[in-house]
């Protein structure tokens, strides 16, 4: 069975090591499923985080690999830790399985670089800008929205308190964008000039009348990287009709970052200041 909150790191970490000792030791997917006393798919699952870690499981496969007791210990001992429910389990009943997915990983990167084509990303939003614009996009029920906003305010709290980076790059158009009148995009102008100083925390503004960059067209879109050898790059891209493509693939999300290498490079510096036209500089 699928983790219920979406696995976490620690979990995506250890099924990886498993598919590569399988792969070291050139078993294949059938030979291991044997050893199980299962379906291939069972082992295909258990490879890529889809379902919990059994102890009786891994130590079958640690041993069917010959795996050596120094390799073997720390995941036989990591099992329990990898198994907990990620902190947004609390939440889950607020997100979509894509959004589990996505913050499983978010959680523990070190890296988070976003791009919106016409709106302030989503983890430079004040509350009041995020509940506008989830009265004005989504039929949510009050409470809804209230779990949305809280589940936003940990996911920005724990971005900054573990010291990851976060680079965002948005159009200037979207400081120009009405969500919630005068009073809130006040309040989200003066949180972003202030975000900008924060350590770790990137902010590029691309003025109204810059000609078109390598982002330009480019839906919404996330690349998280995290810390560990095991865990590839993501891409997060959100296409029109609430579509989200997770991307894994190296070739397609290295397409992504030289995308938007391509655009930050071509932005104002981070310390130019921005026009109240939004003409000029990139600093909000």
């Amino acid at each position: 069975m699928r983790p219920r909150s979406g696995p976490t790191v620690e979990h995506r970490v250890l099924a990886a090591r498993l598919r590569m000792l399988r792969e070291r030791a050139g078993v294949s997917l059938q030979a291991a499923a044997v050893a199980l006393g299962a379906h291939p798919a069972t082992v295909r699952r258990i490879e890529r985080a889809e379902t919990g870690l059994d102890p009786y499981q891994v130590r079958v496969l640690l041993e069917r690999y010959e795996v050596p007791a120094e390799v073997a210990g720390p995941i036989m001992a990591g099992i329990a830790a990898a198994n907990l429910p990620g902190w947004w389990h609390a939440w889950r009943d607020a997100m979509e399985p894509w959004q589990q997915e996505v913050i499983g990983i978010e959680s523990s990167a070190a890296l988070v670089r976003t791009w919106h084509p016409a709106l302030v990303p989503e983890l430079l939003r004040t509350p009041a800008y995020e509940e506008a614009l989830r009265r004005i996009l989504t039929a949510d029920p009050p409470r809804l929205r209230d779990r949305h906003l809280e589940l936003l305010a940990e996911r920005q709290r724990r971005l900054e308190a573990r010291g990851a980076a976060l680079w965002a790059l948005l159009p200037a158009a979207a400081l120009h964008t009405d969500v919630g009148g005068p009073a809130v995009m006040a309040g989200q102008r003066t949180a972003l000039e202030e975000a900008a100083h924060r350590r770790h925390l990137t902010v590029q503004v691309v003025p109204l009348d810059f000609p078109p960059h390598p982002m330009t067209g480019v839906p919404s879109l996330h690349l998280l990287r995290v810390p560990a050898p095991e865990i590839g790059d993501r891409a997060v891209l959100e296409t029109a009709g609430a579509r989200v493509d997770i991307i894994d693939e190296p070739a397609v999300v290295m397409d992504y970052r030289i995308r938007l290498d391509g655009a930050c490079a071509a932005a104002p510096h981070p310390g130019s200041p921005l026009h109240e036209d939004g003409r000029g500089a990139g600093k909000p």
